[in-house]
C-alpha cells in the first residue's frame, strides 16, 4: 500500500499549521461582548452553536436534529486594530466529505467590512489541518496597520461547541459593522441551501446575498431534510423574516409527497404572515434526476418544477401579490453553465454565484418597493 503523501512537505504554500505560536496572544470568547453573533439560535444560552431550538429539529427527524448543530450561516462581527487574528475552534467531531473541501465543511473565512456595513470583501480563510482532532487553531496576518471591521463565517457542515478569537495583547476590540435595520432573510431547503458544495462558507449563495445587501440572514438548509413539515413552517413563522426563500423540491422522496406538502407549507406560513414576501424556487440542476428518489420515473426535475409552479399560480389566483417564482432551469446560464456543480446536483462556487445573481434582482425590487422591513 502506498503511503499517503503530505502535499505540504512538497509545497510550503499548501502547508497548514496545526498550532499557533504567539506569545502576545489574548483569546476572547465570541459569545461575549463586544462580539455579535448572527444567524444562530440563542448562541449565548446554548452549550454549542445551533440554528434552531433542539425541539424543532427533534420534531422533524433525526437527520435534521443532527444537522441543526452544524452552524451554517452563522457569523461573528467585531472590530480590531490587531496586526493578526487567531481562532481557536472546539469541535466535537470533524466532518470529511468526498465532494466538499475541508474549508467548506470545517473552515472559517474572514471578510473586512466597511464601518457602516455597506461593503464586505473577502480577505483570508482560517484553513483547518486535515488530520485535526477536537478542533484547531489558526492565524492570519494583516500587513498594514489600522482598525478593521471583521466578519467571520462559521463552518457549513461541522458541529462547533466553542469559538475563541485571538488578538495581539493590548489591541483595540470593539463592536463590528451593523447590519441594515431590516429583519433577517430566511432561506429554507436541503443541502443546496445549507451550502453544499461551496468551497468555503462565505460562498454559499445565502451568504453572498446577505453581504450584497448588508442584511442579516438565517440558513435553514438541512441535507435531505427539507420536506415542508408543519414544525418547520411554525418555526419560520416565529422568526418573522423580512423575506422567505423556499427552495425545497429536492428532498421529497416521491412526487406525491412534494405535491402533498409544497402548497400546504406555503399556506400555513402565509396565513400567519400575510405581509411576508415569499420566493418559491425550483431546483437549479434542472437537467438531472434526483438519485435519491424512490421512483425515478415520477421524479424528473421538470415534474417537480411543475409542483412549485402550481403552488405559485394557486397563490396568485387566491390574490397573493407577495409571491415570486424563480425557475431553476434559468439559473445556470452562459457558456459555462455545465461547470456549475461538483456532481451534477450540488452547486460549486460558480453555481452559487449565478444563483445569488438571480435572487439579487428580486431582493433589490422588494427593497425598492418597501416590502422588506
Amino acid at each position: 500500500m502506498m503511503k499517503e503523501e503530505n502535499i505540504g512537505m512538497l509545497d510550503r504554500n499548501l502547508a497548514v499549521a496545526e498550532k499557533v505560536n504567539a506569545t502576545d496572544l489574548q483569546l476572547f470568547d465570541v459569545r461575549r461582548a463586544p462580539f455579535s453573533i448572527y444567524g444562530l439560535y440563542d448562541p449565548v444560552g446554548q452549550a454549542h452553536f445551533q440554528r434552531m431550538p433542539d425541539e424543532v429539529g427533534e420534531a422533524i427527524r433525526p437527520n435534521v436534529a443532527r444537522l441543526n448543530h452544524h452552524p451554517a450561516g452563522g457569523r461573528v462581527r467585531f472590530a480590531t486594530d490587531s496586526p493578526y487574528l487567531v481562532i481557536k475552534a472546539e469541535m466535537p467531531k470533524i466532518s470529511h466529505y468526498s465532494h466538499m473541501t475541508l474549508v467548506g465543511t470545517s473552515g472559517f473565512d474572514v471578510y473586512i467590512d466597511a464601518p457602516d456595513g455597506s461593503e464586505s470583501l473577502y480577505y483570508r480563510t482560517f484553513v483547518p489541518p486535515y488530520r485535526m482532532e477536537g478542533g484547531y487553531e489558526s492565524k492570519i496576518d494583516f500587513y498594514t496597520p489600522g482598525l478593521r471591521y471583521i466578519t467571520i463565517n462559521f463552518p457549513l457542515y461541522n458541529p462547533l461547541d466553542n469559538l475563541f478569537v485571538g488578538v495581539k495583547e493590548g489591541s483595540y476590540l470593539g463592536e463590528g459593522a451593523p447590519y441594515r435595520r431590516i429583519r433577517p432573510m430566511v432561506f429554507y431547503g436541503g443541502s443546496h441551501v445549507q451550502g453544499a458544495c461551496a468551497s468555503r462558507p462565505g460562498n454559499a449563495y445565502c451568504a453572498m446575498l446577505s453581504r450584497a445587501f448588508n442584511i442579516d440572514h438565517i440558513n435553514l438548509g438541512f441535507s435531505d431534510g427539507a420536506r415542508g413539515e408543519d414544525a418547520m413552517a411554525d418555526y419560520i413563522i416565529s422568526l418573522d423574516p423580512s423575506v422567505l426563500v423556499m427552495e425545497h423540491d429536492y428532498n421529497h422522496g416521491t412526487l406525491a409527497s412534494l405535491r402533498d406538502r409544497h402548497y400546504v407549507f406555503y399556506k400555513r406560513i402565509r396565513e400567519a404572515r400575510p405581509a411576508l414576501p415569499i420566493v418559491m424556487a425550483s431546483r437549479v440542476d434542472f437537467h438531472h434526476i434526483n438519485q435519491h428518489a424512490d421512483d425515478l420515473s415520477e421524479n424528473q426535475t421538470s415534474r417537480r418544477r411543475e409542483v412549485v409552479i402550481d403552488t405559485y399560480h394557486r397563490a396568485k389566483a387566491e390574490g397573493d401579490d407577495l409571491v415570486w417564482f424563480v425557475d431553476g432551469e434559468s439559473v445556470f446560464h452562459g457558456p459555462y453553465s455545465d461547470c456549475c456543480t461538483v456532481d451534477g446536483c450540488h452547486p460549486n462556487d460558480l453555481g452559487f454565484a449565478m444563483e445569488a445573481e438571480t435572487f439579487t434582482d428580486i431582493i433589490r425590487r422588494l427593497l425598492r418597493d418597501g416590502k422588506m422591513h
